[in-house]
């Protein structure tokens, strides 16, 4: 399976085989694909939907699932061997591209004013959420940090993907700010924004910060000991 969000997360539409179906009990079926841009369910961001087309017959991507990845459609009819064209939904796409970049902007932000580092997130259409393990909860000072982001936004700076040998990403300083080990795979993924921040991930992003348009800050929760949520929303420039 290639999976084409890894090198160009602007790809809408793709013609492909279908290389295995299932048959699923509630729902339509699960195929996979010789290749596929829908991004699957993973990291925080949800899956894309869409459609998949076989000489006009239209059938629905529901979800993906990233085992395969596997993609769940709204009824059965497909087999292996089928020529078929895909359609992801992009307003959907696009939108959590825009928001998993802040994401990785706010992130980097509070990593330097405070080494705290990711403990989870989500990414959604309405607003999106970072959780981090940071010791002092000041409101204001979480404000600070969002009108950083903002200010990076702005600059309308660079986003580039590699794909780097394991060897030489490993000699990234703070590849991953997620609370955990970097994935054991030989090829590492890097998202590199100019200037910014380099973290390792699977995730689709923009092309330039200016694209984000901005973010506000909805919310900043205490949910325990020295874990930090904060909620915020995509704001679009005129």
């Amino acid at each position: 399976m290639r999976q084409i969000y890894i090198q160009d997360s602007y790809i809408r539409s793709f013609e492909t085989r279908v290389v295995d179906t299932k048959a699923l009990e509630s729902e339509g079926e699960g195929v996979i694909l010789q290749e596929t841009a829908f991004y699957p369910q993973s990291g925080g961001q949800p899956s894309d939907v869409g459609s998949l087309f076989r000489s006009g017959d239209e059938f629905r991507v529901l979800r993906v699932e990233p085992s395969g990845p596997l993609h769940i459609l709204d009824r059965r009819g497909l087999e292996p061997g089928d020529s078929i064209s895909g359609i992801i939904d992009w307003d959907r796409r696009y939108r959590f591209m825009r928001s998993h970049t802040a994401c990785h902007i706010l992130s980097a932000v509070i990593f330097k004013e405070t080494g705290a580092r990711i403990t989870g997130n989500q990414i959604d259409l309405a607003r999106s959420r970072v959780d981090f393990s940071l010791e002092a909860f000041d409101k204001s000072k979480i404000a600070e940090y969002v009108e950083q982001a903002n200010s990076i936004i702005s600059e309308d700076r660079a986003v580039r993907i590699s794909l780097l040998p394991r060897s030489e990403a490993m000699e990234i300083p703070d590849l991953v700010r997620l609370a955990m080990d970097v994935p054991d795979r030989e090829v590492i993924r890097v998202i590199d924004i100019e200037g910014v921040d380099q973290q390792a991930c699977g995730g689709t992003h923009i092309r330039r910060t200016g694209e984000i348009g901005g973010i506000k800050l909805l919310k900043a929760e205490n949910k325990g000991k020295s874990n930090r949520r904060i909620y915020f929303e995509l704001v679009d420039r005129p």
